[in-house]
């Protein structure tokens, strides 16, 4: 499933690289970008909750959802962050999105996308993201070009592995902050024992946050026992009845250990 993503991703690329003197300028002109990375510390499981009208492999899961009022029930459950998903082809998401909920809600935004050129970057930054999903699976090496533009944007980077191989790569590109995703992006299965297996070898990173299949405090209190900063929490939070109580069902059903 990720290379026609990918390749999808590569065509609208061009446009943006087309204008990326554009962005920059107005990435250099915007606010400074609020504190992702300081907003996932705490003696509680940090929760970023998702923004997401449809997957892949699950299909339609709200058509009719307004991205700023779910952000807004997720701050008042308590949630660390919002992640939007901005990728138009196969998640129905766009950058619109992403500004509706930077102008509603007063926590960091991620942008979860497939971000394969810096000019993304400063794309993402112009637009109000004060984060940015950087997946290993789909930019290799380049990561740490990435990261370092990511980083003169003035743009939290976080990094996205799925193996060991790849854990390996986020480290040696300097990744700060890494998400472990339980979701295998070629079969699009789940399993949370993903996250445990990485967790020893991204306990070098400044955060760590698990994402993909935590769907109840039971699964979250799992990826706390691992070692883990926090959770991204997408489909059962889009599809809950009280997403408020959820993201504080999560966050309070454990407390993670300091380092």
């Amino acid at each position: 499933m990720l290379q026609p993503i990918i390749e999808a991703t590569r065509h609208r690329v061009e446009f943006v690289v087309d204008r990326a003197s554009e962005f920059e300028a107005e990435a250099r002109d915007a606010t400074p970008a609020r504190d992702f990375v300081g907003a996932l510390d705490g003696d509680s499981l940090a929760v970023i909750a998702e923004i997401k009208r449809r997957s892949p492999s699950a299909g339609v899961l709200s058509a009719a959802l307004d991205p700023a009022e779910q952000a807004a029930r997720y701050q008042k459950g308590g949630a660390s962050a919002i992640s939007v998903l901005t990728e138009p082809e196969f998640f129905d998401g766009s950058l619109d999105d992403l500004r509706a909920v930077g102008q509603r809600v007063d926590l960091p935004v991620l942008r979860k996308d497939f971000v394969l050129d810096p000019a993304q970057i400063w794309e993402s930054r112009a637009a109000g993201a004060d984060a940015v999903l950087l997946i290993i699976a789909a930019v290799g090496e380049d990561a740490a070009q990435l990261i370092s533009v990511a980083e003169e944007a003035g743009i939290t980077p976080l990094v996205e592995v799925h193996d060991e191989a790849e854990a390996e790569i986020a480290l040696g590109a300097g990744a700060a902050v890494i998400g472990v995703n339980n979701r295998d992006l070629a079969t699009f299965t789940t399993d949370l024992a993903v996250a445990e297996r990485l967790a020893p070898l991204v306990a070098p990173a400044r955060a760590r946050i698990a994402e993909s299949g935590i769907v109840d405090e039971v699964d979250a209190q799992r990826m706390a026992a691992a070692g883990y900063d926090g959770v991204l929490v997408g489909e059962a939070a889009v599809r809950a009845d009280d997403p408020a109580a959820l993201i504080g069902l999560l966050r309070g059903s454990s407390i993670r250990e300091r380092r």
